[in-house]
């Protein structure tokens, strides 16, 4: 008998899928547990082509994409300003650094009002829904994607915009938007706290975030905007259904494992979305899992709560939930899910510490001894 572990990636664009099996493996074990772990990749559904294998990964806050958001904020265009298209690479890359050398400016300009970025957002999610629906294979409004098996069920949030006759994925007073809106403004809060303001003499810590103001901004604008992009395309879009069937079947190939050998723990990590994609399949089929893990989720959030196809409780299957996140996450506004997820018993959060340059980068998640730990302790009983 030998454990298995299922894997939910989050937002955005992602290596091809062995490739980041194989990191998260690293980040959790320290090896590479092929054959022992399972991905679910739904990322293709939303982003069709892969990040190159040398491209860092924006979801993950790693230096380069960090890099690309500051270029992006000096050259006049903060992060997710431009065409605003679906799947794009990082916001803010190409003509904005170049403008910002060729016009040799030593101040960037100033940053969007916060307000406006977050109708922007909003705008670029609809308009994004709308152009995946008229590509051969996207997601149809209120459907699976085109040619997907779907088959999990309408989620709340679609129910909801079919019974008020709104078309889903209109800009401005959806259910998200309040979700968009917090995560934005605190975006703004965060970036002024953490700019490096070394004083006279003084040298910044070493922990501190290199980036001033307007690249940390951008920054963090860059991750709202991708993540409320897709969190928007699974409720209201239509792609639900198709990203919790890749949850299913790699559920299903875990557990055709398990049964081949006489059983073995499971345990389930989402990441960000991965997380209420993850959540929502194992409370429909009632799955026996021993840990389901969370990270940098947003189900704590009344708004992602609101959208769930039914009241948020313990899948009747999770013997323990452990719902890990940074203070400073982004998208986990809300730190504590176990006064809404009952019975209570069975959920621990923790907060942790991401060092990632967003503070919701999923390999800095999974290596986290708090994490780590009970995920070692299940793995490593045979049932």
């Amino acid at each position: 008998m030998r454990p298995r572990i299922v894997y939910v990636h989050g937002c955005g664009p992602k290596p091809r899928a062995e490739l980041l099996r194989a990191e998260w493996d690293r980040a959790l074990l320290g090896r590479d547990a092929n054959g022992t772990s399972f991905l679910a990749y739904w990322a293709p559904l939303l982003h069709p082509e892969p990040l190159p294998d040398r491209e860092p990964d924006p979801m993950e806050g790693r230096p380069g994409a960090a890099a690309r958001a500051e270029a992006g904020a000096v050259g006049g265009r903060d992060a997710g300003a431009g065409s605003g298209a679906a799947g794009g690479r990082d916001a803010g890359v190409g003509s904005g650094a170049v403008g910002a050398e060729s016009a040799g400016e030593s101040f960037p300009p100033p940053l969007e009002d916060p307000a406006r970025f977050v109708a922007r957002a909003a705008a670029e999610a609809a308009e994004a829904v709308r152009g995946r629906a008229g590509r051969p294979g996207g997601a149809a409004p209120g459907g699976a994607a085109s040619g997907g098996t779907g088959g999990m069920g309408e989620t709340g949030g679609e129910a909801a915009s079919a019974a008020e006759g709104r078309t889903p994925g209109r800009a401005g007073g959806g259910p998200l938007d309040g979700w968009l809106r917090d995560m934005a403004y605190l975006a703004e809060a965060l970036a002024l706290a953490e700019e490096p303001r070394p004083g006279p003499g003084a040298e910044p810590l070493p922990s501190a975030p290199s980036l001033a103001r307007p690249g940390r901004t951008a920054l963090f604008r860059n991750l709202v905007r991708r993540v409320y992009q897709d969190v928007h395309a699974y409720f209201l879009g239509g792609a639900g259904p198709a990203v919790r069937q890749a949850v299913a079947d790699a559920l299903d190939a875990a557990e055709a494992g398990r049964a081949a050998e006489g059983g073995g723990p499971l345990v389930v990590v989402g990441h960000g979305l991965g997380s209420v994609a993850a959540y929502e399949v194992l409370a429909e089929r009632g799955q026996p899992v021993d840990l389901f893990v969370t990270i940098g989720s947003p189900l704590g959030s009344a708004e992602v709560q609101g959208c769930l196809a039914a009241p948020p409780a313990v899948p009747s299957g999770t013997a323990l939930w452990l719902n890990a996140s940074d203070a400073r996450d982004l998208v986990a506004l809300d730190h504590t899910l176990r006064p809404d997820f009952a019975p209570p018993g069975r959920v621990t959060d923790v907060l942790v510490r991401n060092v990632s340059a967003h503070h919701h980068g999923a390999a800095d998640y999974l290596s986290d001894p708090l994490v780590q730990g009970p995920v070692h302790r299940v793995l490593g009983r045979i049932a």
